[in-house]
């Protein structure tokens, strides 16, 4: 009798593990599918104060509401990208004339130097290369191999970007539709508390992301007065790229803070250094110093105690946890999961006087 109930809890417990690897195995293999549900939820999340605002003040239609707010969010999308391009151009043509003389002279004289080594050892270059049978050593398939590689990422992105935005406009026209979903894992007798941890979480999210929003505004503003000021070349889109930056917490100010100050000297290339392009982005730096200390010292606590309500120290230390736990990843997704995991905690385990403490506020 013993043995028999040993044997099934060996079998019973060999059954979980399997499943549970298969579960982790295809979640694995739908990993895509996954990132494309992530970012349609943060997009239905931003989206929903404009549906809320568009429906309850301006009267319009579900559908109509989700279709305007899809059509928004498309066109800054758009907008966004095209406000690259001339970036992209302008450092393009600033890098081709750097030091372009100079270049051509060493082309030049290099040219010279193996024409004149040529001609003095009787050297027969074409001869020498036929003999080699160098251009039948060249393998021609690294240019179709690289088009195929590029078409195939773009068909990937294309593929992504019309999953996102199918999986949003549901997610934005049925704001139920998610919650469903995540209903049908929640275990019988937990169906209200779990309404309750949800709509808590769509709430504080939602101002969250739009926290961030103003967040990255209020640098913008900043970067873009600082650099029109001292007459950089697309100031607008440099400001913007820095900001968006910021995104990353405490990462994302370093690299936007190396950024501007390279975009800087090279809007000024071909002007004396230590008369223009040095004091130029010294100012431009001093002004990228005072926009952090704003952002620091003021948006950022405010943002998070206003939309979150969690104390900066506390942001800070689940913040660098994250970081050292998960990377760069984690310290992006983590004021988002901790504030979904405090919302769960006080809704299931309010008795605990360590979980009153963390979830005070909410």
């Amino acid at each position: 009798m013993n043995s028999k109930i040993i044997s099934q809890g060996l079998l019973r417990a060999l059954g979980i593990i399997v499943a549970v690897l298969l579960v982790l195995y295809f979640l694995f293999k739908i990993q895509s599918v996954i990132v494309y549900i992530a970012i349609a939820v943060v997009i239905s999340l931003i989206g929903r104060p404009i549906i809320l605002f568009l429906r309850n003040k301006l009267k319009f239609n579900n559908t109509i509401a989700v279709v305007t707010t899809m059509l928004l969010l498309v066109g800054l999308l758009v907008g966004l990208v095209g406000l690259f391009i001339p970036l992209i151009v302008e450092q393009g043509h600033n890098l081709a004339l750097l030091n372009i003389e100079q270049l051509q002279g060493n082309i030049e004289n290099l040219y010279d130097q193996i024409i004149t080594y040529l001609q003095f050892n009787h050297i027969d270059v074409e001869q020498s290369i036929k003999d080699s049978n160098l251009f039948a050593k060249l393998d021609f398939a690294i240019i179709p191999n690289f088009l195929n590689g590029f078409i195939s990422g773009l068909g990937s992105f294309s593929i992504g970007l019309f999953s996102v935005l199918f999986i949003s406009f549901f997610f934005l026209k049925d704001s139920k539709l998610f919650e469903d979903g995540l209903m049908t894992f929640i275990p019988v007798g937990n169906e209200e508390r779990s309404k309750r941890s949800i709509n808590a979480i769509k709430d504080l999210l939602s101002r969250y992301f739009v926290g961030l929003i103003f967040q990255i505004l209020i640098l913008f503003i900043i970067y873009t007065i600082v650099l029109l000021i001292f007459d950089i070349d697309n100031a607008i889109v440099i400001a913007f790229l820095c900001a968006l930056l910021n995104l990353v917490p405490y990462i994302g100010p370093v690299v936007s803070g190396f950024l501007m100050l390279l975009l800087s000297m090279s809007s000024n290339l071909g002007e004396n250094f230590s008369a223009v392009i040095l004091p130029k982005t010294t100012y431009v730096m001093i002004g990228f110093i005072f926009a952090q200390l704003v952002d620091n010292f003021f948006s950022q606590p405010y943002i998070f105690s206003k939309s979150v309500k969690s104390h900066p120290l506390e942001i800070f230390l689940v913040i660098i946890i994250a970081g050292i736990l998960f990377g760069v990843v984690g310290m992006v997704v983590a004021i988002p999961t901790y504030t979904a995991i405090k919302v769960v905690l006080k809704e299931f385990l309010s008795d605990y006087n360590i979980v009153k403490k963390l979830t005070k506020g909410l």
